[in-house]
């Protein structure tokens, strides 16, 4: 009997080709990232649906409801946090920070809202703008944009950082931001860069002043290191400091024994003289130069020295 020719099973035709040796060998880790992608799909499809519907889903509370079971059921396919990146803090206290995003490794990835994330870490007082972001499967990236401490404000007898739009950015730790320009007075943040950015454009008179002291919310008063109070008019500041400046450079009259510099009246300078050097028996200074008299000596804030 005559059968059929058949070709050996070691025959290189029933080998199976590479691709499928692969495909096998790679089938029980596809599997389960297969699982994976898709839940996460899903989950996908369901956030925005119930972002879709918005108010129709119902209260605030169905909403966080929703969040945590979609939470719950994408964290049983893998889809947990395992890190936590943050990115541009320098001066933000790091416990108070994690504190507000308030999200930590193991938690389900998509259990929490991103906006409410942003909002929470927005209300601290360092922070002026902040991102949030999930990158599956499991990291979530905070970006902060922090406020810079422009000047020290000294209110009531208090020391606050502001930023240069007079936004409060911290109570504490004030005295490491020591070399940062002294403001004082009410609505003294608020209108200080203007002032201060000039004087620092004039760094020779920059590092004679003191305390910058808003007065009456109207104008300034420069408190200089060595007691002279120089009393700049309103809206004008820029020209008396360019004066001021030149008469510094002229006559000295920053080192000279004076109380006060008044410089609001566009026609003349006031000089007062301090009183010891007011009576030529009780000082050895230098004489002041004749000046107007002044019948209603201005008064004059006294300014605490910076924190140290």
């Amino acid at each position: 009997m005559s059968g059929v020719k058949r070709s050996p099973r070691t025959s290189v035709k029933d080998r199976p080709s590479g691709w499928r040796l692969a495909l096998r060998r790679q089938r029980r880790l596809l599997r389960p990232a297969g699982w994976v992608a898709l839940a996460s799909i899903v989950a996908l499809l369901i956030l925005f649906v119930v972002h879709a519907a918005g108010p129709h889903v119902g209260s605030g509370k169905t909403l966080i409801s929703l969040r945590e079971r979609l939470g719950g059921l994408t964290a049983a396919s893998g889809l947990r946090v395992t890190d936590v990146v943050i990115e541009g803090r320098a001066n933000t206290p790091e416990s108070m920070l994690r504190a507000a995003i308030g999200i930590r490794k193991g938690d389900p990835i998509l259990g929490f809202s991103l906006d409410d994330t942003r909002a929470t870490i927005e209300r601290i007082p360092w922070i002026e703008h902040a991102t949030v972001e999930r990158r599956l499967p499991g990291t979530v990236v905070v970006n902060l944009q922090e406020r810079r401490p422009y000047a020290i404000w000294q209110n009531q007898g208090k020391f606050v950082l502001v930023d240069r739009t007079g936004q409060v950015v911290a109570d504490q730790d004030v005295a490491q931001f020591r070399r940062l320009p002294l403001i004082v007075g009410l609505g003294a943040p608020g209108a200080a860069a203007e002032l201060l950015d000039a004087l620092r454009d004039r760094p020779a008179l920059e590092e004679k002043v003191q305390a910058s002291v808003r007065v009456g919310e109207r104008r300034w008063n420069l408190r200089m290191t060595n007691g002279t109070d120089v009393m700049l008019p309103e809206a004008h500041e820029v020209v008396a400091l360019d004066r001021l400046a030149q008469l510094q450079q002229e006559h000295d009259v920053l080192d000279r024994p004076l109380a006060a510099i008044d410089m609001r009246l566009p026609d003349r300078l006031v000089f007062r003289p301090k009183p010891e050097a007011a009576n030529p028996e009780a000082s050895d200074s230098a004489v002041v130069p004749p000046v107007p008299p002044v019948t209603t000596p201005p008064t004059v804030p006294v300014v605490a020295k910076k924190p140290t």
